[in-house]
């Protein structure tokens, strides 16, 4: 399949939109799900300069979109410009399967630069490189249960922030999550702990459940509030970890949520 056209439509919105969307909000409705935003955000293809020469995929010789040339960084507003655009083409059906060639396998067994560290749920159904359009080398994926953030998760991104000079941090939070659920019933119902590291899980997503309840979410908007408010709420976490923080503060990082839609497969920026 032939890479992106220069006449698709260049993404317009900055990071900074990101930013006042929730606080244009008021209550509950600043955590549902608004999906018609989602992916639509960045519209076209990345400058040409981050793109590298193309080359033969692993099956059947067919040929794929040209690889990523990683010598050409891109800024963190581009390089959510490119996950908005991959997960265009994962909704569409229509998925070019950038960096999968040989030759980017050869590129990347010498060394790693990715543009985005992803920090998802550990479900099977939310593979990230899969919903994200991309290949080998793009993506640093850090994944478990809820988002939760223990101290190994912690590490990972702390490393692939510091010794990657990754631009781009997202939270990836996903609809009809189990962790999400399993809380919000344990919280509901006063289960007793069951003595497992899924007590853990539970304990880290409670807060998140407890919030929801304060703004009065409620029956079936109460587990997609959570969801969103977990997102939100490890997102904040993560800015103000010291390490993370630090380059936040030097605007050389940038830190978002995001929401995928087992359903639809589209992503929505919070």
């Amino acid at each position: 399949m032939s890479a992106p056209t220069d006449t698709a439509e260049a993404a317009t919105e900055d990071d900074e939109a990101g930013d006042t969307k929730a606080s244009s909000k008021s209550g509950i409705d600043a955590y549902l799900p608004n999906r018609r935003e989602a992916i639509f955000l960045g519209g076209g293809a990345i400058l040409g300069g981050l793109l590298g020469a193309g080359g033969v995929a692993y099956t059947g010789g067919e040929h794929v979109a040209p690889d990523r040339n990683d010598a050409a960084a891109p800024s963190s507003k581009q390089a959510r410009e490119l996950l908005v655009e991959g997960n265009a083409r994962f909704v569409a059906g229509t998925p070019e399967r950038p960096d999968q060639t040989l030759a980017r396998r050869a590129i990347v067994a010498g060394g790693q630069h990715p543009f985005a560290a992803i920090l998802s749920c550990a479900d099977s159904r939310v593979p990230p490189e899969v919903l994200f359009d991309q290949g080998l080398g793009d993506l640093f994926v850090v994944r478990s249960a809820g988002q939760v953030v223990d101290r190994a998760v912690l590490g990972s991104l702390q490393y692939g922030v510091e010794h990657l000079e990754i631009p781009l941090l997202v939270v990836l939070g996903h609809t009809a999550c189990g962790a999400v659920n399993a809380t919000v019933e344990a919280v509901e119902t006063k289960a007793k702990p069951t003595g497992t590291a899924i007590d853990d899980l539970v304990a880290a997503i409670k807060p998140a459940v407890e919030e929801a309840g304060e703004i009065g979410a409620e029956g079936e908007d109460l587990v997609e509030t959570v969801i969103g408010l977990n997102v939100e709420r490890v997102s904040e976490a993560l800015k103000s970890d010291p390490v993370i923080g630090e380059f936040v503060a030097k605007r050389s990082l940038k830190v978002v949520g995001a929401v995928y839609d087992l359903s639809t497969g589209e992503v929505e920026w919070l």
